[in-house]
């Protein structure tokens, strides 16, 4: 017997597969709702006959007349007011009643269903119970083929338990209306990491043609090009190259194409007046940054300048350097140099009494302990200097990598420091970089140390002077690159994620 399981998410799928694999003489064997959807097992008519033959033949013409008229009397019984008060016999009551065989249960499974279906609208408008109850018509279903079958009485027997001991299933469990709609399919891990997986591609997909189409735009236009390679040549990074050259005027000439960049530059670094500086501010004025970048001179040079214009009972200098050998000494060295007497806090307490101590002075400078960008102390110092009137200022040195400077604004919370001194830039081959993060942070600058002079190695800073010094550099160097290596700077996704703060062209 060739017998085979068809599963399909609704009842109609599952027939309709059935039906495909034998055609219109299947036979349906059984049907169940699982896990995995709608079950059907099936049979082709062919292989069912042989069963038909070897079983010995018995009269059974009187048996499906006996039980069409059972079924009608019932019927009727069912339609008249006294049967709705009578309870609805058990399936393993009518099986064991009827004895059925396959052509019976076909016809007991109609009159269930039609009995159920009378019920539930009897049930549902008891105003209408009077009115005589209607056959209902039966909803359009698939046609199903079963075979009539002659069964001895051992047979007849055994397949009434087995009625008796397993719950029948009709399509009343599943009506067909709700066959008709899908099932709804909820998102899985894998649909959302592939989701991802998909967005990952295209953004590469967009960057390569964007590089590509940058490339081709540069090859088109000679000196756009060439202001890309001299921009990488003096230190700036290729995302800030790029966004700034996109916008150059199609039409200027390669002395205009280059004015229009100084003048863009210009624009975008952000620096203080030359009458606001911070010895003409006032105020109390804190130095962090990274070891050895020169807060403790930087601090010396503040105070030479408020002392050589307002005197020296003018300045205040207190620092919190505990860490460095000697530090609290340099600083004194320097006070008595100009008169001014230098004070040491070890916590914030301390700081407290000495800024009210000082609240009379022009000037209080703070020093402090030198920290890496990457040390976690530097949440605790900037806890300790977390009060309204200090102004919170980080002291770069000019000639570190462009990573390391980003790093290191990004440490000492570049959007909330008062402004950025730039020291040791007698020492930096290229100030492309750091100009590149000042524009990219937006952060201002205060002031521009160039030597170990006090106080004659300060000035303050002047935005056009700076851009002039950063794209004069000359010289070769093993770190410039050539024309031809343009492309390997922007075959990788460089400009994703970079942000450019609120520069503006």
């Amino acid at each position: 017997m060739n017998i085979q399981r068809f599963t399909a998410p609704t009842s109609r799928e599952a027939m309709a597969k059935a039906r495909n694999a034998f055609g219109d003489s299947a036979v349906i064997l059984s049907t169940r709702s699982t896990a995995e959807g709608f079950e059907v097992m099936a049979a082709a008519e062919e292989s069912l006959a042989p069963l038909g033959n070897s079983a010995s033949p018995a009269p059974i013409t009187t048996r499906p007349a006996a039980a069409t008229s059972t079924f009608a009397a019932r019927a009727k019984a069912t339609t008249t007011p006294t049967a709705t008060q009578a309870q609805p016999e058990s399936v393993e009551g009518d099986t064991e009643a009827l004895a059925m065989s396959t052509l019976s249960f076909q016809e007991y499974v109609r009159e269930r269903m039609l009995r159920k279906r009378r019920e539930t609208l009897q049930d549902s408008a008891p105003a209408e119970q009077a009115a005589p109850a209607q056959p209902l018509p039966m909803p359009a279903a698939d046609p199903i083929v079963v075979p009539v079958q002659r069964f001895n009485e051992p047979e007849r027997a055994s397949f009434g338990s087995r009625l008796g001991q397993q719950p029948i299933r009709t399509r009343e469990e599943e009506p067909a209306w709700e066959d008709s709609q899908p099932s709804v399919r909820f998102a899985s891990n894998e649909d959302t990491r592939m989701a991802v997986e998909l967005s990952a591609l295209k953004e590469m997909i967009e960057e390569r043609f964007n590089t590509l189409a940058w490339l081709g735009s540069s090859k088109q236009n000679p000196i756009q090009s060439n202001l890309m390679l001299k921009m990488i040549r003096a230190g700036y990074s290729p995302a800030m190259a790029r966004a700034v050259l996109e916008r150059v005027p199609v039409d200027a000439g390669a002395a205009e194409a280059f004015r229009w960049l100084m003048d863009v530059l210009t624009r975008n670094l952000k620096v203080s007046a030359s009458t606001a500086g911070l010895c003409d501010e006032g105020g109390v004025v804190s130095l962090i940054g990274a070891t050895g970048v020169g807060k403790t001179t930087t601090a010396a040079k503040l105070a030479a300048q408020c002392v050589k214009q307002y005197g020296a009972a003018s300045v205040g200098m207190i620092t919190l350097d505990t860490y460095r050998v000697s530090g609290y000494e340099q600083l004194r060295a320097y006070g008595r140099m100009l008169g001014v007497v230098a004070h040491l806090a070890h916590d914030r307490a301390a700081l407290k009494d000495l800024l009210n101590l000082l609240s009379g002075k022009r000037l209080v400078i703070i020093d402090t302990a030198g920290l890496g960008q990457r040390d976690q102390r530097i949440q605790d110092m900037l806890d300790v200097l977390d009060m309204p009137k200090v102004k919170k200022t980080l002291v770069l040195n000019a000639g570190s990598h462009g990573d390391t400077l980003d790093e290191t604004l990004t440490s000492f919370k570049a959007s909330s420091l008062h402004g950025v001194v730039l020291s040791k830039v007698d020492e930096a081959v290229k100030l492309g970089p750091a100009l590149d993060a000042l524009i990219r942070h937006q952060v201002t600058l205060r002031g521009v140390a160039n030597g170990q002079r006090v106080p004659e190695d300060w000035q303050n800073p002047d935005a056009s002077t700076l851009v002039r010094m950063s794209m004069g550099t000359a010289g070769k160097s093993a770190y410039d690159p050539v024309a031809t290596d343009m492309g390997f700077y922007f075959a990788p996704t460089n400009a994703r994620g970079v942000n450019l703060g609120a520069s503006h062209v």
